[in-house]
């Protein structure tokens, strides 16, 4: 890793207009890695936070919806939310709410057919 003042007086002395070919031999770092660090220089060498992107789904508001309703199906929880059943399905598997199991096992009627039937 480079220290942040080396990178700022790379991008500093490409910015006086040198070459990039002086600017290679004077740092030793090929084109890219200088546009890689122009951007970052541009920032303050910080990287901005990333915005939080809109929700169609207000989780807060499923989960109440799931424990007013438990046994809704996905089509009636998706049709107050404007979004599909797999909107809604994607957003149970981030809640960790998963498929209703059964408790107990269906046992099938096993008969043995004889020889002679």
């Amino acid at each position: 890793m480079y220290s942040i003042d080396y990178k700022r007086r790379a991008v500093e002395y490409k910015q006086e207009g040198h070459t990039f070919k002086e600017l290679k031999e004077a740092f030793k770092i090929p084109n890219q890695t200088y546009y890689r660090w122009a951007e970052e220089y541009r920032y303050g060498f910080e990287r901005p936070e990333p915005a939080e992107r809109p929700r169609k789904i207000n989780l807060e508001q499923l989960k109440q919806a799931i424990e007013e309703n438990p046994d809704a199906y996905l089509k009636e929880l998706a049709e107050p939310f404007g979004v599909t059943e797999q909107a809604v399905f994607y957003a149970l598997k981030k809640l960790n709410i998963t498929l209703k199991k059964r408790r107990s096992r269906i046992q099938k009627s096993q008969t043995k057919l004889g020889p002679n039937t």
